[in-house]
């Protein structure tokens, strides 16, 4: 078949217009290219920045590379014929863990209407409180009398328009509520703003000494400034979307007219007829219509093994296609493939409230009406001590209620829940549930399945030392010609070990079986068992060279990153540990002795985890189950708080508390860490707002505090919070 691709864009004028370059800017200004970015998890310094511009830069048909440490994204633009799949290769080789990211998915993620809404009104209500305090100032310096009232005046036309601008998140929620006969925090804090901004102009228009429109625009400033802060710190636990759904193919290659043409994957619709190539990944869900190869499934499913398809097999977007072009009709795309639902599962996080959160709602909702009464309380308590003077009262009552306004409280843990998913986040750790960060906090004892879950499925060539060395030669040239794992395997083993050259001719491929080739006249194999030899031995892999015996390789899974010091952090936390595994005995005991796992347990049936749960449960522990496959589905959802992998099953996954997106399995330990801190920093907020409240109510149902001093004393405390909030990062 002829592959098509799409013109990549012309040079760029400004560059080629440029008197004095660099060798990269002139490379550069050759052709801009197309652009690619890529996701690079495992990048932490300026060494590895180099190392990975350097290493691209090198590669044919790159023109400029620009990493970025803090996203951990590296933007590249190549020339036309060079895919995203080529440079994540290159990488591979150079110890760089790579993915493909789609920037349109990115950038459209990144924009959130609500934080520049609230950003706006914050900006303008800054803008006028700063104006109406220099008048302020003057008055307060000595200014009488008709000097004075013009300055009240003035004020008075800054604030109240901006008032009715930039506090209108407040009087909406409030109004919402009163609507539905219900109390919640913005009516005590729209009615101080009303009630400020009214005595104001009240004693404005009888030429009265004081006016407290700076008060009720810093009001307004600070207010703004905690939610948008809030607002900002909800946007890092969202991002985590853009960055999963993102991992999509950018593009795919749709047959038209019985050619592969190069097309977005937003372009794609239900029942068009994709290639896919070897090594590529799968860009859709969809049917295989032609060919036959094996697909590395781990990345949605945990399989160990490569799985061979053919005409009619279903695919999955996420799933690598290793041996044979494919073409595959879609049966789903975009947001309906089972890839994009990883990316559905954190918009759970963002609403999420743990348990302390529904206490802060119940105590604002008994703090309300309390805070209105308190204000009554202090109106009629000067009206009577003044003898009637309305005006005193007044302004005791609205101080009462500016000083009162349940910021505080209200911050208290949406600020640290929203900075602790995003620190979890960056750890490649997405909180899914209402409660897990508490409940993280919480745990004595920690379950672990092993297939998928401790170790990650890419198989290791074992005892390479018993193999015969004429066997292992062959074997190793034949897989040289192969990207199965297997064949991967045996070549990673065979490496430094001074095997014999071989010429191995007319080596072929035969997807889902193995490798074909011939050897001074006899025709050589790797493959399946029942290929090779026609022993029916499911899963094994032999080698033979034709009229002898056949030689097995045997494979076992690796451990994931992190496993082992996964243990020792968990050891030192006083954390017990437990293997519960459906494999057979012998594996998992050597998985258990490599791990220094002393509990352990082997041939475990899915009831046999769900009863083991329930019965240490039982026994008061608190448990952390950490699995992947559909076995460990009822265990996930019984236990006191769960983890699975992104490769886990989708069942696994929705049962689960927090997916780790990270291959690196010490993240687990963090997560432990985050939630203790997290809870930690919560409790602190309460004390917070319990300690301020215990001070300044009385200063103000005692006339002590004037409107602005309120305001001041309020702003004061929610910044307090949100900056604690900040230390769990």
């Amino acid at each position: 078949m002829t592959i098509s691709e799409t013109p990549g864009a012309a040079a760029c004028p400004g560059c080629l217009a440029a008197p004095v370059m660099s060798a990269r800017a002139l490379k550069r200004a050759e052709t801009i290219g197309t652009e690619i970015q890529l996701s690079l998890p495992s990048i932490h310094c300026a060494s590895c920045i180099s190392g990975v511009e350097r290493g691209l830069m090198s590669l044919e048909g790159v023109n400029d590379v620009r990493v970025n440490l803090t996203r951990k994204r590296a933007t590249v633009h190549v020339a036309e014929g060079l895919e995203a799949a080529d440079l994540t290769a290159a990488l591979s080789a150079m110890g760089f863990q790579a993915q493909p990211l789609d920037s349109a998915t990115l950038s459209a993620g990144t924009s959130d209407l609500a934080a520049r809404d609230l950003l706006m009104r914050l900006g303008v209500s800054g803008f006028a409180m700063m104006n109406v305090m220099l008048l302020s100032v003057a008055v307060w310096s000595g200014a009488t009398d008709a000097t004075r009232d013009l300055f009240h005046w003035i004020s008075a036309m800054i604030a109240l328009p901006t008032i009715a601008f930039s506090a209108q998140p407040f009087f909406w929620n409030a109004w919402s509520a009163l609507k539905a006969y219900r109390l919640n925090m913005d009516v005590p804090i729209s009615l101080a703003i009303l009630l400020a901004s009214g005595m104001s102009l009240f004693e404005t228009m009888n030429h009265g000494e004081h006016a407290y429109f700076d008060a009720a625009l810093s009001l307004t400033f600070f207010l703004l400034a905690g939610r948008y802060l809030d607002q900002k710190m909800r946007t890092v636990a969202r991002s985590a979307a853009a960055e999963l759904a993102a991992l999509e193919s950018p593009t795919a290659l749709r047959m038209v007219n019985g050619v592969a043409e190069t097309v977005a994957l937003t372009a794609i619709a239900v029942g068009d007829t994709l290639m896919v190539r070897p090594g590529g990944r799968v860009p859709v869900d969809g049917t295989v219509s032609e060919g036959a190869s094996e697909l590395d499934r781990a990345f949605l499913t945990g399989e160990t093994d490569p799985v061979a398809v053919t005409i009619g097999a279903a695919v999955r977007a996420g799933e690598v296609n290793l041996t044979g072009p494919l073409l595959v009709r879609a049966d789903a795309v975009g947001q309906d493939t089972l890839l994009h639902s990883l990316a559905d599962m954190v918009s759970v996080a963002e609403d999420a409230k743990s348990k302390y959160n529904s206490l802060a709602d119940r105590a604002a909702r008994i703090y309300a009406p309390a805070v209105h009464l308190l204000a009554l309380a202090a109106f009629l308590l000067w009206l009577w001590l003044t003898g009637g003077d309305v005006r005193v009262a007044l302004n005791v009552a609205v101080a009462v209620l500016i000083i009162t306004c349940p910021c505080a409280l209200g911050l208290a843990v949406p600020a640290v829940s929203t900075v602790a998913s995003g620190r979890m986040f960056s750890n490649g750790l997405l909180v899914k549930h209402a409660t897990a960060l508490e409940r993280l906090a919480e745990v004595d004892e920690v379950i672990f399945d092993k297939t998928g879950t401790l170790t990650k499925g890419t198989p290791e060539l074992l005892d390479p030392d018993t193999i015969p060395e004429q066997a292992f030669a062959i074997a190793t040239a034949l897989a040289d010609a192969s990207s199965h794992p297997r064949s991967a395997s045996i070549v990673a083993a065979a490496r430094g070990r001074g095997l014999p050259d071989v010429a191995v001719s007319d080596i072929v491929e035969h997807p889902g079986l193995g490798v074909q080739g011939k050897l001074n006249g006899k025709v050589v194999r790797l493959g399946r068992a029942v290929w090779v030899s026609g022993n029916d031995e499911s899963g094994a892999t032999q080698f033979a060279i034709e009229g002898t015996a056949p030689v097995s390789f045997a494979f076992v899974d690796t451990l994931r990153e992190g496993a082992h010091d996964l243990m020792d952090a968990l050891r030192k936390r006083g954390v017990s540990i437990m293997l519960l595994s459906g494999d057979a005995q012998e594996p998992v005991r050597r998985l258990a002795n490599d791990l220094g796992i002393e509990n352990w347990r082997a041939g475990v049936l899915p009831t046999e985890k769900a009863a083991v749960l329930e019965e240490r449960q039982a026994a008061g522990k608190r448990v952390l189950m950490v699995g992947d496959g559909l076995n460990d589905t009822a265990a996930l959802a019984l236990a006191h708080v769960s983890i699975a992998p992104a490769s886990a099953l989708a069942a696994a996954r929705v049962a689960a508390d927090v997916v780790l997106v990270s291959p690196d399995l010490s993240h687990i330990s963090d997560a432990l860490r985050i939630g203790r801190s997290a809870r930690g920093r919560i409790l602190e907020n309460f004390a917070v707002a319990a300690l301020y409240n215990s001070i300044a109510v009385p200063i103000a149902v005692f006339g002590f505090a004037t409107p602005l001093a309120a305001a001041i004393a309020m702003s004061t405390s929610s910044i307090v919070v949100s900056l604690n909030a900040l230390r769990t990062r």
